[in-house]
C-alpha cells in the first residue's frame, strides 16, 4: 500500500489486527486515495466483536470480517471527493454520515447499495 499502514486499521483494542484486513479491499482503498488527491483517515478498520458491540455496529458488520472501512470527511465537499474516488474505483457499498464515509466490499453482501447513517 502506497498511502496506508496496517495500523490505521487495527481495532482499539487488538493491536496489529489491521493485517487481518482483505487485500483486495485495501488494494482498491488504496486506489481511491490515489485518485482523490486528498488523504483519507481511517476512524474504524478492522472490529473485534467486543469493539464492535461497544460501537453499536451490527452483528454482521463488514468491519469483523476485513471487508470495511470509516473514512473521516466532515464536510459535504469532503463526502462527495471520498465517494467520487471510491466509486471510479468500482465500490460498490457506501454509507454515508455526516462526519464520516463507510465502504465496504464484502462480497456476501448485496452491491451497489447507498445507505445515510
Amino acid at each position: 500500500m502506497k498511502y496506508f499502514t496496517y495500523d490505521e486499521f487495527d481495532s482499539p483494542d487488538v493491536p496489529g489486527s489491521g493485517h487481518q484486513m482483505r487485500d483486495e479491499f485495501l488494494l482498491m482503498l488504496d486506489e481511491a486515495r490515489h485518485i482523490s488527491g486528498v488523504p483519507f483517515r481511517i476512524n474504524s478498520g478492522m472490529r473485534s466483536y467486543e469493539w464492535n458491540r461497544r460501537v453499536g455496529g451490527s452483528e454482521n458488520s463488514s468491519h469483523l470480517t476485513g471487508w470495511a472501512a470509516d473514512i473521516s470527511a466532515t464536510s459535504s465537499n469532503r463526502r462527495w471527493v471520498v465517494i467520487h474516488a471510491l466509486l471510479q474505483v468500482q465500490f460498490t457499498r457506501i454509507g454515508v454520515a455526516d462526519t464520516f464515509v463507510h465502504v465496504d466490499c464484502d462480497p456476501t453482501k448485496v452491491e451497489n447499495t447507498m445507505w445515510l447513517y
